[in-house]
């Protein structure tokens, strides 16, 4: 059926939120390819951290909506985490917040020396691993699967002994009237006080999600230094963002 590894990824993946599980054989039916190619195929997977590998199949590697949110819009969301990575200099200690986004600043940041991250961002550590360049610090607390995230007391208590020069925060919505926002408030309490414990506060975010307001709020657009965004923000937001001073980098 497909001769594309790019595809078959997708379809892949498709099959495994909507599934729970794929097996080889199944795989080498529908795309009518040869097992050996379909266990490559699930090999490189299981090295980006996207699923597990199984005997004569595969699992998720995360939860079922994280996987999703991961899936959408990838190509925009690793351009937003390039630019980002780009503000962090030699020596800069900071701290990312969950997120998918957020995650991927770790894999732009090749290159740089003595960075020290302190996160709750356990998605983030897939790409950490590969630069050894790279001192992570992560916060304990209860892991919430679908934001492959730590949050909750202990969490808040942890990120309270750090002060760090940037801060890269993930948001859920965006309105004017609320701010920036996330799904769930133990998540926005975390969050904010990650931005309390830095000197530049800097967000990520695809113009999606501006319009759709989260439950919790977490700051308001005056509460942030930098947006990192793409070139499809609304130009509704632009001025609204551009009033609050906000620097905005569209990547």
């Amino acid at each position: 059926m497909s001769n594309n590894f790019a595809e078959r990824k997708s379809m892949i993946l498709d099959l495994l939120m909507k599934e729970g599980r794929v097996s080889v054989s199944g795989l080498a039916k529908q795309f009518n390819v040869t097992v050996v190619t379909v266990r490559a195929d699930l090999a490189t997977l299981e090295e980006e951290g996207l699923l597990v590998r199984t005997h004569g199949g595969a699992l998720p590697a995360q939860h079922p909506k994280l996987l999703e949110r991961m899936q959408a819009d990838k190509g925009i969301k690793g351009d937003i985490a390039k630019a980002a990575a780009e503000l962090v200099e030699d020596g800069d200690t900071i701290i990312v917040s969950a997120g998918t986004t957020t995650a991927l600043i770790a894999k732009y940041l090749l290159g740089k020396k003595g960075i020290h991250i302190v996160t709750n961002n356990t998605l983030l550590l897939t790409h950490a691993r590969n630069n050894p360049q790279l001192r992570v610090t992560l916060v304990g607390g209860e892991f919430r699967p679908e934001e492959e995230g730590v949050v909750g007391p202990l969490a808040l208590q942890a990120i309270d002994q750090f002060y760090v020069s940037k801060a890269f925060i993930g948001i859920d919505g965006a309105s004017v009237k609320q701010g920036f926002a996330a799904h769930f408030v133990e998540s926005a309490d975390l969050v904010r006080k990650m931005a309390e414990q830095a000197d530049e506060i800097i967000a990520m975010s695809d113009s999606s999600k501006f319009g759709k307001p989260g439950f919790a709020r977490i700051l308001p657009f005056d509460g942030v230094d930098t947006l990192v965004t793409d070139s499809e923000l609304s130009g509704e937001f632009e001025e609204e963002l551009t009033k609050a001073n906000v620097r905005l980098i569209k990547a």
